[in-house]
């Protein structure tokens, strides 16, 4: 190759790059994610395409959200490719016990996500990811006897995340980058104790991804999302009001790791199973200074477990159904009716078509959490009783290959 040719070569990644962060830049700005309520605090859903097979996708990673489900597998991904998508939610919770049947105030909440990924010289390839992994919107009645343990709860947690993949061999991937994290929490708590509180924090963490694709029927994937501290500064409002106080309080978001394999029988057919582990162990109490009070928590570790499929029907076309089950994370002593997990039933389908340079999905999913009995809770004894939950969402994404 000529110093000519060279000259050219980087000329045209420079153009290309520029016209990348710039549109990551523009879009990033634009995907400011409100909070949604899911599995605790958790937001696994970040990809039509990915919810459709239940979230079943870390070992096949084959589209721009790769950046969140495994960073590796964007070494699959050639030029430039963008992907935005939406993901809407309706739900609710539903309490039973000695005060009555008490469900809360229906919320309908929105999500964007965004992502890019763009192939670089010497088997390298950059991705871009804005997304909100955590968050977290709850609220009972005024009147009921559940909003004397918390009648308001909003928690917003918003993600970039730049990766770098490299290709070792044609089967084998590696990825890492860091995740620049906001976070904005609201609480309105009972009137007798803290009018309300809000704070925000920004904190730094990392994830990475092993992709092995060792034979044509069978890939393994493997990813990992680091611990995140919010230490949210803000203030309180206190009774007899109002009176504002400056506080501070420290909220300890949980390191992830994933595992997944996925099997191809055919070029027509792609099933996965996954296990994602969740580590809640240092979300105990979280203290609010100088305040003398604080927020039990205690959570404890839990799995989520996903099985997808995917068949490829001919001219672009594919449906995909999965399914997934997760733990609860909070015990019985501890359980705040602002946060009422139970283990989680999630059935999804989704459809997506792909033509020469673009590609749409959306899908379907409903969540569905059985009746939960919660009887010794000693923090917040008027949280006694029996909870159901359930959802209905459906995410859509476009996608464009330039």
């Amino acid at each position: 190759m000529s110093v000519k040719q060279i000259l050219k070569l980087k000329t045209n990644y420079k153009s290309q790059i520029a016209g990348f962060i710039a549109l990551v830049s523009f879009v990033s700005v634009l995907a400011c994610p409100s909070s949604v309520f899911a599995l605790g605090f958790a937001l696994p859903d970040q990809d039509a395409f990915a919810t459709a097979r239940g979230n079943a996708f870390v070992a096949t990673a084959d589209d721009p959200a790769a950046v969140y489900y495994n960073p590796a597998g964007i070494s699959q991904l050639d030029g430039m490719n963008a992907s935005l998508g939406a993901y809407g939610i309706v739900y609710g919770s539903t309490y039973r016990g000695p005060a009555g049947e008490i469900s809360t105030k229906t919320q309908w909440e929105g999500l964007p996500q965004f992502f890019s990924t763009i192939s670089l010289p010497y088997n390298f390839t950059f991705g871009m990811g804005t997304y909100s992994p955590y968050g977290l919107r709850m609220e009972w009645p005024d009147n009921s006897i559940l909003a004397a343990a918390g009648q308001t709860g909003e928690l917003d947690y918003i993600t970039l995340n730049p990766v770098i993949s490299y290709q070792i061999i044609p089967s084998l991937s590696i990825a890492a980058g860091p995740t620049l994290n906001y976070s904005e929490a609201e609480f309105k708590l009972n009137p007798g104790f803290i009018d309300s509180l809000r704070g925000r924090d920004w904190d730094t963490g990392y994830n990475a991804g092993v992709l092995w694709h060792p034979w044509d029927q069978h890939s393994f994937g493997v990813t990992y999302r680091s611990a995140t501290d919010m230490n949210y500064q803000g203030h309180a409002t206190l009774p007899p009001g109002p009176n504002y106080a400056p506080v501070s309080a420290n909220f300890h978001f949980p390191q992830t790791l994933a595992f997944g394999y996925s099997f191809r029988p055919t070029t027509n057919w792609n099933f996965e199973v996954d296990a994602d582990w969740t580590d809640w162990t240092h979300l105990q109490t979280v203290n609010i200074s100088p305040l003398p009070e604080g927020f039990s928590y205690n959570y404890h570790p839990s799995w989520m477990y996903d099985i997808g499929a995917t068949r490829y029907l001919g001219k672009g076309w594919k449906v995909s159904g999965g399914f997934m089950y997760s733990e609860n994370s909070v015990p019985n002593n501890t359980f705040n009716p602002l946060v009422p997990d139970s283990d989680r039933y999630i059935f999804s389908v989704g459809v997506g078509k792909k033509y020469k340079q673009f590609t749409w999905d959306v899908a379907y999913q409903l969540a569905w959490g059985p009746s939960r009995g919660v009887n010794g809770d000693s923090t917040y004894p008027v949280a006694n009783g029996n909870y159901d939950f359930l959802s209905h969402a459906l995410t859509i994404n476009v996608g464009y290959h330039f």
